[in-house]
C-alpha cells in the first residue's frame, strides 16, 4: 500500500492515534515567541494541523498545510472556513517545491517508513526547502524504534535523529520536552535547528 493509500484510510477510519485535538504545547509555547507574522511556515505531514489552526488564529497569514492525503485537509478547511484554499498543499512532503523561513516538525518524521534512505531524504529535503538561516523546530517522538515496519509512529532518540540532521544543520536545543501533555511527558523530544 502507498503512503497516500494508507493514510487516506487511517484518517477515513478515524485510527490516528496520536490526535489531541488541539496545538500541543510545545509547539503552542514556541509559537507564542514568533514575533514576525509576515514569516513564510511549512507544516508538513500536518494531519489535524491544529498547529496551524493556532498559528492563523494568531495573525500568521503565510502558513502552509501540506500532507499527502486530502481527508484531513478537507477537515481543516470545514474548521477553518477562511484559511486560504492556496495555502493547503495536498502534496508529497519529499517532492515538494518551496522556500520557507520556518518549517514545524510535529512528530512527522516518525509517521514514514523508518528506512535509512527515508530519513536522510527527510533531512535533506527539510534543508532544501528552508531559506537561507531558516528554522526546523518542533517535536519528535523519543522511544524506541522497534523492528516493526507497520506500527506507526516510529520512535527514535536524541542521537538517532542528530545523526541525520547534524550534516545540514546547526543544533540550536534538542532536549526532553519540559512541557509535553500528560500522555507523553518523557516521549517526547523538542529540538531547534538552524539551516547550515
Amino acid at each position: 500500500m502507498d503512503e497516500k493509500t494508507y493514510w487516506t484510510q487511517r484518517y477515513q477510519e478515524d485510527t490516528m492515534g496520536w490526535n489531541i485535538g488541539y496545538a500541543s504545547t510545545p509547539i503552542k509555547k514556541f509559537v507564542d515567541q514568533l514575533t514576525d507574522k509576515e514569516i513564510d511556515i511549512l507544516i508538513p505531514g500536518a494531519g489535524n494541523a491544529y498547529e496551524a489552526e493556532y498559528l492563523y488564529k494568531e495573525g500568521f497569514k503565510n502558513v502552509h498545510v501540506l500532507d499527502i492525503s486530502e481527508v484531513p485537509l478537507k477537515t481543516f478547511k470545514a474548521r477553518n472556513p477562511n484559511f486560504p484554499e492556496t495555502q493547503l498543499l495536498n502534496k508529497d512532503f519529499f517532492t515538494h517545491q518551496g522556500q520557507y523561513d520556518l518549517i514545524l516538525e510535529q512528530t512527522f518524521f516518525c509517521s514514514f517508513i523508518p528506512t535509512d534512505e527515508n530519513r536522510s531524504n527527510y533531512a535533506r529535503q527539510m534543508h532544501h526547502l528552508l531559506k537561507p538561516k531558516g528554522i526546523l523546530a518542533g517535536v519528535w517522538f523519543n522511544f524506541p524504534l522497534t523492528g516493526n515496519m507497520e506500527k506507526r509512529p516510529f520512535g527514535g532518540n536524541k542521537e538517532l535523529y542528530l545523526g541525520y540532521l547534524k550534516p545540514y544543520f546547526n543544533t540550536i536545543t534538542f532536549e526532553t520536552c519540559y512541557n509535553s501533555i500528560p500522555e507523553r511527558q518523557g516521549n517526547e523530544l523538542f529540538g531547534i535547528f538552524q539551516k547550515q
